[in-house]
C-alpha cells in the first residue's frame, strides 16, 4: 500500500525520523512521552493496519508495564514512600514515575522505527547515502532488506513442505525436528544462490567500477520544501526549547518541572506538530483522494 508521506523526498523522511527519535530518546518530560508515545502509536497503526495494532497491544503493551514495574523493585531513590516492599526497602512514587517514564521512552522508539522500516526503503538509503559511504549503505540496506525476504521465503517453503506433510506439525517430534532441519537447509541453500545472485547482477551491472552513474527516480519539489520546512522548524524549536530549559523535568529526589509559561507551553505545541505531521499528510491526502473520487 502506497502512503502519502511515502512519496515525499528522502531527505525529507530521514530528516524527519531523525529528530522525532532523537527527541523521543533525550526527552524526559511527561508531556513529551505522552505525545511521542501516541503519536508513534496512531502512525504505526496507519502504516501497517490491524497488524501494528496487535503488535502494541499484545507486545508493546506488556512491555511497558514490565518495563514500568521492574524499575521500582531496584530503584528506591525518591523522597515520595508509599509503602515498604516485603525486603524492607521503600516503594517511591518518584521510582515509579522513572520507570513509567522509561518504559514509555522505550516503548515509543520501538514504534518510531517500525515506521521508519515501512517509510524508509532501501533505495531511498542508498540514494542518501550511498555516494558518501557506498559500501556500508550497501551492506545496511541489504541487511534490512533480508530479514522480510528471508521471512516471505521461509513461509513458502513451509507451505510447500506442509503440502507434502512434511512440515514441523507434522509426526512425531524426531519427524517434526528432521523437517525443520530440512526447511532449513533448503533455506541456507537459498540464501547462499541469492547472495551469488546478488554479486553476479552488480557485476554486470558495473558495481564499483569509477564513473558508473545512478539512475533515481527522486526529485527535490515544492511539495518537499513545504514539509522540509514544517518538519525543520518545529524540530528546531524543539531542540532549542529544550536546551533553553523549556522542557526540563526531574524525578529524583523529588518531582520537579519546569513552570507551566507561554514559552513551555509553545515548546510542546512545536514538539506536538513535529510528531502528528506525517499523520496530518496521511488524512489530509486520504481526504483529498476521497474528494477526487
Amino acid at each position: 500500500m502506497k502512503h502519502a508521506f511515502m512519496g515525499y523526498h528522502p531527505i525529507v523522511n530521514f530528516t524527519y525520523f531523525t529528530l522525532v527519535l532523537v527527541c523521543a530518546m533525550f526527552l524526559r518530560h511527561p508531556a513529551c512521552l505522552l505525545i511521542s508515545l501516541l503519536c508513534s502509536f496512531f502512525y504505526s497503526v496507519i502504516l501497517n493496519g490491524t497488524k501494528a495494532l496487535k503488535f502494541n497491544l499484545f507486545f508493546l503493551v506488556p512491555t511497558l508495564l514490565v518495563s514500568a514495574l521492574m524499575n521500582p523493585a531496584f530503584n528506591h531513590e525518591g523522597v515520595t514512600i508509599l509503602a515498604y516492599l516485603p525486603s524492607g526497602n521503600p516503594l517511591t512514587l518518584e521510582s515509579v514515575m522513572y520507570g513509567l517514564a522509561a518504559a514509555a521512552m522505550l516503548v515509543s522508539v520501538i514504534s518510531w522505527f517500525s515506521c521508519y522500516n515501512v517509510i524508509m526503503t532501501s533505495d531511498k538509503f542508498i540514494y542518501l547515502f550511498g555516494r558518501i559511504i557506498p559500501s556500508l549503505s550497501l551492506i545496511l540496506s541489504m541487511a534490512l532488506r533480508f530479514v522480510p525476504k528471508f521471512k516471505a521465503q521461509i513461509q513458502v517453503v513451509s507451505n510447500a513442505q506442509r503440502c507434502v506433510g512434511r512440515d514441523v506439525s507434522n509426526g512425531t517430534v524426531f519427524q517434526r525436528a528432521k523437517n525443520g532441519l530440512t526447511i532449513l537447509s533448503i533455506m541456507v541453500t537459498w540464501t547462499l544462490e541469492n547472495a551469488i545472485e546478488t554479486a553476479d547482477s552488480m557485476k554486470s551491472r558495473g558495481y564499483g567500477r569509477p564513473g558508473r552513474t545512478a539512475f533515481s527516480i527522486f526529485t527535490f519539489d515544492s511539495r518537499d520544501a513545504k514539509a522540509m520546512l514544517a518538519i525543520c522548524t518545529a524540530g528546531l524549536y524543539t531542540v532549542i526549547g529544550a536546551f533553553c530549559g523549556g522542557l526540563y523535568y526531574r524525578y529524583f529526589p523529588s518531582m520537579k518541572g519546569t513552570a507551566v509559561t507561554p514559552y513551555s507551553i509553545s515548546v510542546f505545541a512545536a514538539y506536538f506538530i513535529l510528531c502528528i505531521t506525517p499523520v496530518a499528510i496521511e488524512l489530509w491526502e486520504d481526504r483529498k483522494w476521497k474528494a477526487f473520487k
